[in-house]
Formats: structure tokens, sequence, C-alpha cells
């Protein structure tokens, strides 16, 4: 395709900006907010919540129905909230289109609003330009063209005319004319905010469990409602008295409670991340990284510091090492004096080679401007005090064909270039091709710099008998705490692969520095993946896989095939090209100092530190989070334990024996008492365990969750309320059938109320440990813990004691007996607890948990 020296004219150029339309990124059509808004309300868990809050009204307790409904409602703004800043990732891809671009029109230069381009257009780049267009280059000076975005290749491209650049790209270096082919929807960054797009998140593991706990409560109290209904109505209760009672009865045992302490254990989770460098963008991706099973990791800025810096050089009068910080001007020069003084010539030449590359002093970092393997030759020429020349002079750009560049100036000829593109020009060098492989080893990028007297007036006159100056071995460096971090995920049974567009060597020599490749050393390439997802999730399911060159497609296969062999998956990212894979899998996590708006948009977490080992700390608090869950899950169920035994207990007894405690009394334990210790067990904090083996998260409520609830807590509380109940009943002078004496009833209900609470306190700290007894977990650890504690013996005393309270939940102040028969739940519930972890832990010393033990 070509295009006349004049460019468009501008009649031709707005008749096909009028047939083609304008160059942008395709818009999503977005749900209306309302939409969102109102999903957050209707899901399963609210729905249930609602018909718990209808019921409550038709029972005629009002004020728990606007309680339930006020629960309901903050919790689906936050959702909400957080839904919509997530859907704002395809919009982040349109900000990258710059707002004016250089076009030739008329046969004149002239800006024009990048929307305004259209097919045929001649683009003028430079320096620094971004690259608003998909187009073929006609015509180029030393272009480079960063497509780290797109690709994920650290190194810059070259292309030459007749190759193709793309928008959203930007220049690195050099200048050119570009024919634009393609505009707005139909560029490659188009395609991938397609992907973007389509790519859907799937549910939290959190979520999945959630949803069947709530299904089981759900019919275990419509279940438990109706039967309480048939009872009644035998038991001679009018039809109507009886359904309102079987009401009550449901809504008790709807866990009200389980929503809230859910979101606020989540969102304190989250901020404790936030504190350590990870910031959340979903709530549920707090437990989704602990139950994480595979992390899809990049390479450069995520396990790399992507800052390249020559670290060796290796000339014929001996070989010198370089250490400095990053991109800093100063650092040490370790070698031999003749060696140092050859590599001080050769970083003369490799600056003049080079002119426009440097780094930059901002905000108290050094920062490269132009491509960094030729800023990290000028670092290196500063901390050895050279100067490059003033002076004009010729300039032969690299070529990708020829793989070296060089300049003609007043001193000479001098070059840089591929070793095996140099190297035959100058001869044979001994030690040279020893030297090469033994850098190549290292894992080191190569770079031959030569020179000669003389000058040319093309690059084949100038490039010709040269004298070799040395090899320079150029590292991007991996970050320092990455191989204790891939120690840490593995100990935890994290499998982990290297997923990433660099060369394949490059990351081979990475992984293995960092300890990541696997013992079979597989490396792969994208354009080697095999089609079939269920092959590629085989082939793919290992620890230490490395694929390199892969494409956005590529990565979003990755995830996807993983994700079908049943791994909960983590991929990182940082650039474009990241987006739909990190929107795909279970918790995208995003590069937050390095990486693209569009990246930190689709991702569920953002490291702020662009650390590896960040991960691991954001791992751990996930893991303890979901331990936290079970935690207060426990405590909750145990309480449904005490609080449904008195109804069944009336039930099977003909109603002989009178209700220990009331439904309004259900509801303040499960709203007033319960609430606070269970946000607190929600804080427990990490403990040795958490990170030992792999975290199975099958189901919340397990066999040893059931176990705990139902043969040990919940039986002990729940004797001890209705001993305490019938002890005080019998000795006030009440007979098994009589009709209790209403001030009567109304204590032993009180003593009843007051053992399940202090039944909850104990079993508060219990719940604070799987295996470990209270004595052994102790009183201190979690503050909040003891805070709450206090609160729920402070609303204890205000329900028994300050009127009108105890009159209308139906429960006075115990007697003397009463408090000490209340008292007695604390030991029985201590112990119970004790002797139930003794056995367990003996029984483990014959067993190996696939699980961590949650303390």
């Amino acid at each position: 395709m070509t295009v006349a020296t004049t460019g468009l004219s501008s009649a031709e150029a707005a008749r096909r900006l009028h047939h083609d339309g304008p160059n942008a990124l395709p818009v999503a059509r977005r749900r209306h907010p309302l939409l969102l808004l109102a999903e957050q309300l209707v899901h399963f868990f609210a729905l249930m919540l609602w018909a718990a809050a209808v019921l409550a009204m038709v029972a005629g307790m009002p004020a728990l129905a606007v309680a339930i409904v006020v629960v309901v409602v903050l919790n689906g703004v936050f959702a909400f909230a957080q839904e919509y800043r997530a859907d704002r990732a395809a919009q982040r891809l349109r900000d990258l289109m710059p707002v004016r671009a250089t076009v030739r029109r008329d046969g004149h230069l002239r800006q024009v609003d990048a929307a305004e381009l259209v097919v045929g257009d001649e683009l003028v780049l430079e320096a620094g330009a971004r690259v608003c267009a998909d187009g073929e280059v006609l015509t180029e000076a030393g272009l480079a063209v960063d497509e780290s975005m797109l690709t994920g290749e650290s190194v810059p491209a070259r292309p030459e005319a007749g190759q193709h650049v793309y928008a959203g790209t930007y220049v690195a270096e050099g200048e050119a004319s570009v024919l634009v082919v393609a505009t707005g929807t139909h560029t490659k960054l188009a395609g991938i905010a397609a992907l973007t797009q389509e790519a859907k998140p799937p549910r939290s593991p959190l979520a999945g469990q959630l949803h069947r706990v709530v299904m089981v409560v759900a019919v275990m109290a419509v279940v438990v409602g109706a039967a309480f209904f048939g009872v009644a109505v035998l038991l001679g209760l009018p039809a109507a008295e009886g359904f309102l009672f079987a009401i009550g009865v449901t809504v008790a045992l709807v866990p009200e409670g389980l929503l809230p302490t859910v979101t606020l254990s989540l969102a304190r989770a989250a901020q404790s991340m936030a504190a350590s460098k990870a910031l959340v963008r979903r709530l549920d991706a707090v437990e989704t990284l602990g139950a994480t099973t595979f992390i899809c990791t990049d390479k450069t800025g995520t396990l790399t510091r992507n800052e390249m810096s020559v670290v060796r050089v290796w000339t014929p009068r001996g070989e010198v090492t370089v250490r400095g910080s990053g991109y800093e001007p100063t650092g040490t020069v370790n070698g031999g004096p003749e060696a140092v003084e050859q590599v001080r010539a050769l970083a003369s030449t490799a600056k003049r080679c080079s002119p426009a590359a440097h780094a930059r002093h901002h905000d108290d970092r050094w920062l490269p401007v132009g491509d960094p393997m030729e800023v990290a030759l000028h670092v290196l020429a500063a901390r050895l005090g050279v100067d490059g020349p003033s002076e004009d002079s010729v300039r032969f750009p690299f070529d990708p064909r020829r793989r070296r560049s060089s300049v003609v100036d007043s001193d000479g000829v001098h070059v840089t270039g591929a070793p095996d593109s140099v190297l035959p020009l100058c001869g044979t060098v001994p030690g040279a091709g020893e030297a090469l492989a033994d850098l190549a080893q290292r894992g080191l990028r190569v770079l031959a710099v030569a020179r000669r007297a003389g000058a040319g007036q093309t690059w084949q006159e100038a490039e010709r008998d040269l004298e070799l100056l040395g090899l320079v071995g150029l590292q991007d460096p991996p970050r320092d705490d990455v191989a204790e971090a891939i120690a840490s995920c593995r100990s935890a049974g994290i499998r982990i692969a290297m997923i990433t567009g660099d060369h394949p060597a490059t990351a081979r020599a990475i992984a293995e520095q960092v300890g990541l490749l696997g013992s079979d050393g597989l490396v792969l390439e994208g354009e080697d993946l095999p089609s079939e997802q269920d092959e590629l999730g085989t082939l793919l399911d290992r620890d230490g896989v490395v694929v390199a060159r892969v494409t956005p497609e590529d990565k979003l296969r990755i995830a996807t095939a993983l994700q079908a062999k049943g791994h909960v998956v983590a991929m990182t990212g940082d650039g474009v090209n990241d987006g739909p894979a990190l929107r795909a899998a279970d918790i995208g996590v995003a590069m937050g100092a390095s990486g693209t708006d569009v990246a930190r948009e689709a991702a569920d977490l953002v490291l702020l530190d662009d650390h590896f080992g960040t991960i691991v700390a954001a791992v751990e608090l996930g893991r303890a989070t979901f331990a936290n869950i079970r935690r207060f899950l426990t405590y909750h169920l145990t309480d449904n334990v005490a609080e449904l035994t008195p109804f069944v207990v009336w039930a099977l007894s003909g109603g002989s024996i009178p209700l220990a405690i009331t439904v309004l009394q259900v509801l303040a334990l499960d709203i007033g008492t319960d609430l606070l210790p269970a946000l607190a067990l929600g804080a427990e904090p990490p403990n040795k365990r958490t990170m030992r083996g792999r975290l199975r998260t099958g189901s919340l409520v397990d066999g040893g969750v059931l176990r705990r609830v139902f043969l040990v807590l919940g039986p002990a509380e729940a004797a001890m309320s209705m001993l305490a109940f019938l002890v005080v009943l019998l000795a006030g002078g009440w007979r098994l059938g009589a009709t209790p004496d209403a001030a009567l009833l109304a204590t032993a209900s009180g003593t009843a109320f007051t053992a399940i609470v202090l039944g909850q306190l104990a079993n508060a700290y219990a719940c604070r440990s799987a295996t470990r007894s209270v004595p052994r977990v102790g009183l201190r650890g979690n503050r909040l813990l003891l805070w709450a504690v206090a609160f729920e013996l402070a609303v204890l005393a205000v329900f028994l004691f300050v009127p009108p309270l105890p009159h209308l939940l139906g429960g006075s102040a115990p007697s003397a007996l009463g408090w000490g028969l209340a008292l007695a739940a604390v030991p029985v519930v201590v112990v119970a607890d004790a002797v139930a972890k003794a056995f367990l832990v003996r029984k483990m010393h014959f067993t190996r948990p696939e699980r961590p033990l949650t303390s």
C-alpha cells in the first residue's frame, strides 16, 4: 500500500472519517448503575434476608425487620461500589489513545485530534510519541517502539520499512513516517479491549461456600418452622397463633449477623493487606487469594526490578565487575588496572552509539529515558567518569537484519551490537568465545562493543576490520525477596509458573536464578502450546513451568485451562496485554507502581510496591481470613444449637416443659450479644501453621466444624442452659406439666438466657483454635475479642436490668442460684472443648491432615 508524499487531502480525510467512524476504542455497553445496585440486593443471601424481614414484620417485630433491611442495603451498597469500579477497566483502555497526532495532509504537517485519524493518513512519529493507530512503517531512522504493554516483551521492537506499529505503544527512540492501515475498532488494541470486556471473573470460592451454607440454613429454618407450626397446632394453639410462633422460630434461625460479619471480616483483612502494600479492589478477593493453588507470574517488573544494568564486562585485558543500584550514576568497578582502562574505552564507544538515551532524576529515583539497555551503558560510563563527545557525528541506527548500530566521528568508528553480529568483524580474539559462553550461562544479556580508526560513508564501509573492546553482560536483576517468596508459596502447596512475553533463554535464566524453574526444566513458547484446552491444562499443571513469547490470548487460555483442572488461579500482570487474563483469573494481581491503569482496573488485587513477596503476605492473610470465617461460623452455629434446644424440648415434652427462652430472646442473642465477638474472631491474626501445606477449601462447614458444633460445644452450652432453667423452676416449686408462675418463669428464662450468653463467652475463646484448648491459647493475642466480650457482658446487663427490656424479652435477672448455674456454663464449655481437642490431637499422631490447622 502506498501514499503520495503530500498525504491525504482534507476532503478525502473527512470522507473516510464519515465512512469509517472516529479512531476510538469501542465503548462497552455498560449496565446502568441502578441495575448493578439491584443485583447486589437480590442475590440468594439477600433474598433470604428480605424474606426474614417480611416474616419479622408479619410476626409483629418491626424493629427486627428494619434492622435486617438496613443490613441488606448497607452490604449491597458497599458491594455495588466495588463492582462499579471494576467495570471501568475497559474505559481505561480508551485513555491510552493520545489527544493529538501529527499527520501529513494537503502536503503539510498538521496536528489533528487522534479521533480524526483515518486509514491512508501519513502519521509522523518521533521519540516519546504515543502511536495512536495501527500502521505500516514507510520510512524510519533509528526507530525503537516499546510494545511491552501489548506483548510483554521488555526489549523495544525495531520495526523497519514495511513492518507494522500498533496503537497503544509508544516511540522509545528515533522517528518514522507511518501509513495508517487500521483505526478504532479494527486496531490490535481494540481486540484486546474486546477480550477484556468478554472475560468474566468467576465466582469466588467464598461466594460458593457461603451460598451452600445459606442454602442449608434456609432449608433448616423453613423445615423447623413448619414442624413447630404442626406441633403448636397439635398442642391446641389456634392456627393463627401457631403460624406466628412458627414464623418467629424461622426468623430466629436465619443468620442475620452472618452477612455483616463476613463483610466486615473481609474489610478488616483488606485494610491489613493495604498496610502490607496490597490493595484489594474486591472484598471476596481476600479469601480467594488465600485459596489460590496456582500463581501465574509475569517476569519483567514482577520477578525482576525492570532495571537493566551492566554487571560484568569481559575485555581482552581482563574482566571487571560492576556494582550499583538501578540507574544511579554512582557505583563501583572492580578489576585489574588494564582491564578497567579498557572498559573506559568501551564505555566511551558504547555511549556514542546511543546518544539519545540517558537517566534522569525524578522523585528521588533515577529513571531511564530511552532503551533501558542503552541507558545502562550510559550509567556504566557515568560510573567510570567517562564523558562522550558532543561534536556532530554520522550515525547508522540499529538494524534488525545486521543486529548492530554504529557511529562515525572524529575519533573513528564505534560499533555496538549482538556478539554473533560484531565478533565476525573483529577477526580472531583469544578467549572471546569462552567469555561469551560464560556470560550467557550466567543468564546475562550480552552486547559486543568494538571500534576502529577511520571513517565510512555507509555502514558497509564503516563496520569492518574492527577491534573488539569487550563483551558487556547486562542483567535485569531479580527482586531481593523473590526467592524467599517462591519458597514460601511452595511450602504452602501453591504451584508457580512464569508467563512472559520475553525470550525463552532470558526467562529460563531468571527462573533458575530465583529458584522458580521446576525439576524437569520445562520451558515452552506460546506458539508451541497445545490448541486443546484439556491438553494445555495437563501440560501446565505442574510446578515451575516457564512459558515465554506469550500473547494476550495465550494468557487467557492458560488461566482458563488451569481453572478447568480445578485450580484457583492467581494471574499477575502489569500491561494492557494482561487485562483479559487478569479479569478471567480467579484473582488478578496487578503491579501498582509500574503497571498500567488497565491492568490495575482489571485486577482484584494491586501490589503497591510491585514486590512479588507482597503476594505471599496477602496469601497468608487470605488463608487466615478463611480460617477466621470458619471460626465465627462455628461460633454462630453453636449458639443456634443452644437457641433451638428449648423449642425442641418443649415440642418433645408436648408442652409439659415450658419454653426456656422466647423468640425475642433468640433475636437478642443473634444481634445483640453475638455480633461483636463474631467480628472479633474474624480479626484473629495468622499463626505459624497458616502457610504450611496446601489449603483445601472444600467447605466452610465440614465434618470437623459440624462435630465441634453438634457433638461438643453446642450440646455443652445447651445442656447448661436447660439445666439452669429447670433447676430454677424446680427450686421455685414448679412441677412437670404444671403452668409456672409468671415471675418464676421470667426468672428461669432469664437464667437460661444468661447461661447461653456466658457459654458463648467461653465458646468465643474456644473457637480461636481448632487444636489448642482455651488455657493453652490464653486470653491475649486478640485484643478485639477482649473488648467484644466486655461489650457482650454489658449488653447482657442491659437486657436483664434496664426496663422495659426484661419485660419485652420475657426474662428477668437470675436469682443467686441462677447466677451460679449460669456461670457454671463457662467451665463446662471450656472443659468439653479441651477434652475434644485432646482426643483430636491424639488422633493426629496417626493421620496426617492435608490442610494446615488454623492454629
